[in-house]
This record gives structure tokens, sequence and C-alpha cells, in this order.
């Protein structure tokens, strides 16, 4: 393991949370394509574990109270499943999942987080485009928009 100056342990290797979040990305995806409720349920599945395990953990992280590269891996990802799945499939993480919740409060606040992510037009357009939609004009000029608001506070 190398360690970062600051605190910050990225390469931690822990094959627990590698398992939990590596075929989230990918449930999403299938549920984007097949648009069917037993989609949607996989994917839940696959964030109720998460939340479980944070509750578990009672950690800030996926890992410990630091950053580690699985939060790299996992915080984007739920980001495009937050953005893209409300715009193309109406679906919203489920507010019930308060560790879920309480994790991404705590990345919207990290100047890493809000300085790295895309504007929502992006994450919308980057799947427009894997489906061969084009983009309209207006949308291009459109005010970038950021969704970070959370139903729950960051420290609760």
């Amino acid at each position: 393991m190398k360690n970062i100056p600051g605190g910050h342990n990225l390469f931690v290797q822990n094959m627990e949370v590698a398992k939990k979040i590596e075929n989230v990305y990918n449930k999403f995806k299938l549920y984007l394509t097949k648009r069917d409720e037993a989609s949607k349920n996989i994917l839940m599945g696959h964030l109720r574990k998460i939340d479980e395990h944070l509750g578990r953990s009672g950690t800030r992280f996926l890992t410990g109270d630091t950053m580690c590269c699985f939060d790299c891996e996992l915080m984007p990802r739920l980001q495009h499943i937050r953005v893209a799945g409300k715009h193309f499939l109406d679906f919203e993480i489920d507010p019930n999942l308060l560790d879920l919740w309480r994790y991404m409060a705590t990345m919207y606040n990290l100047d890493a987080f809000i300085q790295s992510c895309p504007a929502d037009q992006d994450i919308i357009n980057h799947y427009k485009l894997q489906q061969g939609v084009k983009m309209k004009k207006h949308e291009e000029l459109e005010t970038p928009t950021f969704t970070t608001s959370t139903p729950i506070a960051a420290g609760h």
C-alpha cells in the first residue's frame, strides 16, 4: 500500500469492497438498455449492498475515514446513475438508503469531487451519443447544472 500525503490512502486493497462496487455500473447499463422492473431491481439490490456495507462500517468512505481508490471509482458511477437514471428512466436512488446518501453527501462536499464532476448535461449527452440520439442546438448552449443535493445532510 502506498500512503499519500494528507492522509489519503488511495491504494487500499479490499476484496469485499471491490466485489460490492464492481458490477453496479454494469447493472445500471443493463437497466438503461432493458428498461424493465427486473433490471431495476437488480440495480437496487447492488445499491442496497453498498448502503449496508457503509452502515456496517460506520465510516465516511468505503474503507475508512479517508478516501481511497474505490471511492474514486464508485462516486462518479453513482453520479451517472443518478443523473442519467433520472433523465432516461425516471429512476431515483431510494431515499431510504440513508448510508449511501450520507456517503454521497460527504463526497459532494469534497473539492476533489466538485471540481472533477461533469455537468448533468455532459452526463446526459454521453448517454445520448451512446444511443445514437443527436443533441439539439439549444442543449449545447444551456447553462450547466450540477445535481449535488441529497435528502440528508452530510454529518447526520
